[in-house]
């Protein structure tokens, strides 16, 4: 007799994509523990390496983000990933140490670069203080980040034979992307 395993869901996607938005909409239908990894890190001290690394728009290593995933993840419910993994390493590391006990569902939010950049400034406008959306030059350098080393990771997600991947076009209206979301779940 095989276990049911417990569900989690990567919620990937380029800065502004509406990562965070579709979690909570997951949360409100079921309880899902949701991890974000970027609120985890901005919570620690401000002179830490840490805060001041991704304040730059960079990446903290790989060791770090293991050891604070290793922590987070609980074995016994079904779990939201939001901001990990972020490079190929992180993806198999997840994979590697996650397929026994979850069934794992990436879900890429896709809309283009313009996109990203309004929403990016639609949330500075309505008050952001986020250390990582301090500046044009780090906004730009975390979307470069995201080309050059998040999207092969999702592209390793995509071929992945241990994860239900799906592409989400979420351009559009909200509802029409959450039901997307709800569907490929579904799978």
């Amino acid at each position: 007799m095989t276990t049911k395993k417990h569900q989690m869901i990567l919620m990937m996607g380029g800065q502004g994509v509406g990562k965070g938005t579709f979690s909570r909409m997951l949360m409100a239908q079921h309880p899902y523990k949701y991890i974000e990894t970027g609120a985890i890190l901005r919570s620690m001290p401000a002179d830490s390496d840490v805060v001041k690394t991704i304040s730059a728009g960079n990446f903290v290593s790989d060791e770090l983000l293991f050891d604070i995933m290793k922590h987070e993840i609980p074995d016994n419910m079904d779990v939201i990933l939001d901001g990990f993994p972020r490079k190929i390493s992180q993806a198999q590391w997840l994979v590697d140490n996650y397929t026994d006990k979850f069934d794992i569902y990436a879900l890429y939010l896709s809309v283009s670069t313009e996109v990203l950049i309004q929403r990016i400034n639609k949330r500075i406008d309505e008050g952001s203080k986020r250390a990582d959306d301090a500046s044009p030059e780090i906004i730009r350098k975390r979307l470069d980040n995201y080309f050059k080393i998040t999207m092969p990771a999702i592209n390793w997600l995509r071929e992945c034979p241990h994860v239900h991947f799906s592409e989400i076009d979420a351009r559009g209206d909200v509802n029409d992307n959450f039901a997307d979301i709800m569907n490929a779940l579904q799978k």
